[in-house]
């Protein structure tokens, strides 16, 4: 009974304000997580442009943007200079692993990738996803072994960078268990360990769920597991500050149901990957969320 924790850090406020209390939480509760760090500019505020995406509004209605994340942030990369991630919060990020968690990439700039990954080149893909890649081997030393696209944004040329670059699985999908991922005929020999469950900004104004119901309603997901597990993604901008109660509702009641919280390369290290399933990789909606998400799809039979 396997759930891993996946932390998306998408902000420079995350990192630095959000991250340490996710720490603190995960000590608490003897949890270890997946940290994924956005580790280029922060120009949030660019995201300004979603308010033209079908469903983009009905969710920043519903989970309060501006009280989450801050005015500043709010700014970056439009009236104000996204400070650098990366630059500015390695000590932060290098504390993470030093904690005894994973750490990996979400992406160099989230808002560019997220915005602008599905109609770019595979010259313009490389680019962003080396920048990330070199940028996580200056603050750790090491090259990173996992990935975890931000927004689940997706293309061809990043499908085939997975295998390229070295990363022992990923985490760029939504679905239901781990599975090889194919895409347009392609075969990718990066195993796809994807999100199973919906996120807390996805379900809070949904259906009557409240952020004093919203850990209720995912532990009553998660009451009877799969075989397989769950990956639950959560975010330092949101479990990490003002939704902490939240999350700490939900480590105390997955311990209750009897998982072992942990990281996906816990999850990776027990998968026979030659006898993973080959599953369809498209794009498709999820209740909650804006925008086309890269989702698990049928298995194919050869």
């Amino acid at each position: 009974m396997k759930l891993s924790l996946k932390i998306d850090v998408d902000t420079h406020r995350g990192t630095r304000e959000g991250v340490p209390q996710l720490l603190e939480m995960l000590s608490r509760h003897q949890a270890h997580a997946t940290f994924l760090f956005s580790l280029g500019p922060d120009h949030t505020g660019r995201a300004i442009k979603r308010v033209f995406r079908s469903g983009f509004m009905r969710k920043v209605s519903r989970t309060s943007v501006l009280e989450h994340y801050g005015l500043t942030t709010l700014l970056y990369g439009t009236l104000l200079p996204g400070p650098d991630i990366g630059l500015r919060n390695a000590n932060i990020m290098r504390q993470v692993r030093d904690a005894g968690h994973e750490v990996g990439i979400h992406t160099y700039d989230h808002v560019k990738w997220q915005d602008g990954v599905a109609h770019q080149d595979a010259e313009w893909t490389r680019r962003e996803m080396q920048l990330a890649c070199d940028r996580f081997q200056h603050i750790f030393g090491e090259p990173a072994t996992t990935h975890g696209a931000a927004g689940w944004q997706m293309n061809r040329h990043a499908w085939r960078l997975t295998q390229r670059l070295g990363f022992r699985y990923c985490s760029d999908t939504r679905g239901t268990h781990p599975f090889m991922p194919i895409h347009d005929a392609e075969i990718f020999a990066c195993p796809q360990l994807p999100t199973t469950l919906p996120t807390l900004d996805e379900l809070i104004g949904i259906d009557g769920i409240t952020p004093e119901t919203v850990a209720e309603h995912v532990l009553s997901l998660t009451a009877t597991p799969p075989a397989s597990g769950h990956v639950y993604t959560l975010h330092a901008e949101l479990e990490g500050m003002k939704l902490a109660p939240v999350f700490d509702q939900l480590l105390s009641g997955w311990r209750t149901q009897g998982y072992a919280l942990g990281t996906l390369r816990d999850r990776a290290d027990g998968l026979d990957v030659a006898r993973l399933p080959r599953h369809i990789v498209f794009d498709g909606q999820v209740p909650g969320r804006a925008g086309s998400l890269a989702l698990q799809g049928r298995e194919f039979l050869a």
